[in-house]
């Protein structure tokens, strides 16, 4: 009899072992399948001659798929890898607002205080303007690179905070009514950074590093607010002048708030995941700022706080990109499905929120039908 129970074990032991490594192979299949058609949404890119781009995907609180594709640096022929650290732009705005929401949390300010509050240097416009119009783009306020631009700087002229500020505070009026309406304009976020360095007593850098950065464990990230600082294994961003041949596409940015985040995609799939996890900050400050902003007249205008909220094939999307000389790149988190795609590239020509997009259409495929199915069904 007790021959009998071994050989029903064992048998079950076999069984049970072949199973598992049917599922591991099917898994390893699966992976693989996969990676061949991300490869393939990159394939115009996977040439160490060329720039190219990086891309990280998050499901379920783990990176599933990371990878590199073209040259991080052509004069040197060094090759992106999801370590490569990239300028990202304006997907930094939504790490400026969370600044500012952890100060608020601590009861240093509020984001209904008057800008004037905390930087009287701001003119006086008559009326009030708050750091929730700042963060919302709905101040009122004139664009920073707008107002450089028609004091005749360049591009990529070395623009410092300073530079900037000086220009603000020189204004007399606003486009419209704080609240009134929706215009992008970065201004409002080089103020809200500058802001989170006068509370805190640190440069915004500084902040950033010791409350999210060091935190989460995002080691290769940081803001660069020193045009002239060396940061290992970054990428150069190239724009194309003709049919592969490409020049430098020079950025000499030393402001932050608004844009000059430097990071790679394995960093900010943990910020990703952070939106969910709250290793730091809580519940109460991503749910504040994933929430529409709301104008005066009570309409809705899809963008949130540092962010921006639209439907993709039936889901919801919290996204951004960022643009700045020929660093391109994009942030997309599926809530609902616990989900989300980064891609990042240095070639002034590559188009990451589409890259992204194609990326997610292969892991989302299934919950597209299903919202498909309840539509139909409603």
């Amino acid at each position: 009899m007790n021959c009998i129970k071994a050989f029903r074990f064992f048998s079950i032991l076999i069984v049970s072992s072949l199973l598992f490594s049917l599922n591991l192979f099917a898994q390893a299949n699966f992976s693989n399948e996969l990676e061949l058609k991300i490869d393939s949404i990159f394939e115009n890119f996977n040439d160490i001659n060329k720039p190219g781009a990086t891309v990280a995907v998050v499901k379920n609180q783990k990176i599933v798929f990371k990878k590199g594709y073209g040259s991080a640096n052509l004069e040197y022929g060094i090759p992106n890898s999801p370590s490569t650290i990239f300028h990202i732009a304006s997907v930094s705005k939504q790490f400026t607002v969370f600044s500012i929401l952890l100060l608020e949390k601590e009861g240093k300010l509020s984001f209904d205080d008057d800008i004037r509050k905390h930087i009287p240097q701001v003119p006086d416009f008559g009326k009030t303007i708050t750091l929730r119009h700042l963060a919302s783009h709905t101040s009122g306020m004139r664009d920073q690179w707008g107002l450089l631009g028609m004091a005749g700087w360049r591009q990529d002229d070395i623009i410092t905070k300073e530079h900037i500020l000086k220009l603000v505070f020189q204004q007399k009026e606003l486009n419209f009514n704080p609240g009134e309406s929706y215009m992008y304009c970065n201004t409002g976020f080089t103020l809200l950074a500058e802001v989170v360095a006068r509370i805190s007593g640190k440069t915004f850098a500084e902040f950033t590093e010791e409350n999210i950065f060091k935190p989460l464990s995002m080691s290769n990230t940081l803001f660069y607010d020193d045009h002239e600082k060396i940061v290992k294994n970054r990428a150069y961003s190239y724009k194309t002048v003709k049919e592969n041949v490409y020049k430098k596409s020079v950025l000499n940015y030393a402001n932050v708030g608004a844009t000059s985040l430097f990071t790679t995609v394995e960093d900010l799939a943990l910020w990703s995941m952070n939106f969910s996890s709250y290793v730091v900050g809580n519940e109460y400050i991503f749910n504040k700022m994933n929430t529409l902003a709301v104008l005066n007249n009570g309409e809705t205008f899809g963008g949130a706080y540092g962010q921006f909220i639209n439907k993709y094939k039936g889901l919801n999307q919290i996204q951004h990109d960022g643009v700045d000389a020929g660093y391109r790149s994009y942030l997309g988190r599926f809530p609902d499905q616990n989900f989300s795609v980064m891609v990042f590239g240095n070639l002034g020509q590559s188009n990451p929120i589409n890259l992204s997009l194609q990326v997610a259409d292969l892991y989302l495929k299934d919950s597209f039908e299903k919202e498909s199915d309840a539509t139909i069904t409603s």
